[in-house]
């Protein structure tokens, strides 16, 4: 879900060109249930090979993370570790709408439903262990390095942009502001159109810079954290009943840091009974690590195509895109990437 900060986050879209040559830190898990949730066919059903397994999410990454790396980008992926023990109550929010959604899909289905089939369908996406590992063999086999988080891959990716080894953080969300990411860019899409209603409109990617965010609202990093807690996180859902990220931005002005002043006169201990410290705690203070390798190699052709196979992948299409890249990688020069 993530922080809901509206209309305080304004990007500036950018061409994917502008991005070459740059190290982008992907979420992981935030592409991949991307993937799971708009990957889909007519009535909703995920992508699948022969023997049942889904490949919505291996189909998104190949054809993505090809087209960034045409575009000269070196991505690099971090996966989430383990979630703090406040998410659960989100987790398990999670799973009780899933549970409703999975039925509804089942009675839109039973009344032939095609499109309220694939709005539900879509709701149902699980991102299982086995799509995991099954998703870091395939960037291996890409070349890319994988990163490990020992807690929210969001937090890891926003440490790496800090310490200035990367450009920016991938992700649809903007909680990676929230753990001090100078830097994300959203809509890196497979393509350049996202569906609207029943048409297609034109999406180009968006950067977000935090800097901008901070002086456009008139706040600092702890004033962020604080108007995010307000509307709600991960690790409070839904926020004060009734406070949006304008008046949370109000209540900010009008009492500026004295923070345990705005918590009474919001009353929040009659919403949640976690203090609120602990809560913005985690963003100030989640685990990082420092341990990892950052090496880009060449793309493992033919181990990667009998991969992708494997999963009854058309041949023609993996060839294709393998040989456009091979193509855009020669004219731009092999150092560019590794």
């Amino acid at each position: 879900m993530g922080a809901k900060l509206g209309d305080l986050i304004v990007g500036e879209e950018i061409s994917l060109d502008s991005l070459s040559g740059k190290k982008i830190a992907v979420d992981a898990y935030n592409t991949l249930y991307q993937f799971l949730t708009t990957i889909r066919q007519q009535d909703g059903t995920p992508l699948m090979d022969r023997s049942g397994r889904i490949t919505s999410h291996l189909s998104g990454l190949f054809f993505r993370t090809s087209r960034l790396l045409k575009a000269g980008i070196k991505p690099a992926f971090v996966f989430d570790g383990k979630a703090p023990e406040l998410k659960r109550q989100e987790r398990q929010r999670r799973s009780e709408l899933k549970k409703d959604a999975l039925e509804k899909y089942k009675e839109a289905e039973a009344e032939g439903d095609v499109e309220l089939m694939r709005k539900y369908a879509s709701r149902t996406a699980t991102l299982t262990a086995q799509m995991i590992e099954e998703s870091k063999e395939l960037i291996s086999l890409m070349g890319l390095p994988i990163i490990d988080a020992p807690s929210e891959g969001e937090a890891q990716a926003a440490h790496l942009v800090k310490k200035g080894e990367f450009y920016a953080v991938a992700s649809q969300d903007t909680d990676s502001l929230l753990f001090g990411a100078t830097r994300i860019i959203r809509n890196l899409s497979v393509s350049n159109k996202k569906k609207k209603g029943v048409t297609y409109v034109s999406v180009d990617p968006e950067k977000i810079e935090l800097s901008n965010v901070l002086i456009q609202n008139k706040l600092d990093q702890s004033q962020l954290i604080v108007l995010a807690i307000l509307c709600g996180t991960d690790f409070n859902i839904g926020g004060i009943k009734g406070i949006g990220p304008k008046k949370a931005l109000a209540l900010l002005s009008k009492f500026d840091h004295s923070f345990d002043t705005l918590f009474e006169e919001v009353k929040w201990k009659e919403h949640f009974t976690t203090d609120w410290k602990e809560i913005y705690s985690i963003f100030e203070h989640i685990p990082v690590t420092d341990e990892y390798e950052l090496k880009w190699s060449p793309i493992s052709h033919a181990a990667l195509k009998e991969y992708l196979i494997a999963h009854d992948f058309s041949e023609e299409r993996i060839e294709s895109s393998l040989s456009e890249l091979t193509k855009k990688q020669s004219q731009r020069g092999l150092s560019d990437f590794f």
